[in-house]
């Protein structure tokens, strides 16, 4: 009995852990890339570049973009599982390396939020090709 309580348990976790999985697989276009702290004026960047989801947890991103004179380029693989609330990210040194909060998760339209520990809040906006 302990076994079948184990396995259920085991299964029930890999499905909430799993269910956003779906929507995530495929390309996005990074459409804004937002850096802000709080009471100041924030920065952001448009048209950012692409990040692809694989059904297997891996993907890969291509980034290209600017901010206050430093280009910033992210053409890395990466590893990748999602819940209902977070995204997290763990590959090379990279911007997107981290736990996001899905502000939205739809299907065509993704917003992410996340902070890099120095009090600067960072959004993704993404759109679905």
């Amino acid at each position: 009995m302990k076994t079948i309580s184990k396995l259920l348990l085991l299964s029930i976790s890999f499905f909430a852990l799993s269910s956003c999985s779906p929507r995530l697989v495929g390309t996005w276009t990074v459409q804004k890339y937002q850096r802000a702290t709080p009471g100041e004026l924030g920065m952001s960047v448009s048209n950012v570049g692409r990040i692809t989801f694989e059904k297997n947890g891996t993907g890969t991103k291509n980034l290209d973009y600017s901010l206050l004179g430093v280009s910033n380029k992210d053409a890395t693989p990466f590893n990748w599982i999602a819940t209902e609330e977070f995204i997290t990210i763990e590959g090379d040194n990279s911007e997107l390396s981290k736990t996001w909060i899905f502000i939205e998760n739809k299907n065509d339209y993704q917003k992410w939020q996340s902070t890099d520990g120095a009090n600067n809040i960072q959004s993704l906006e993404l759109s679905k090709q």
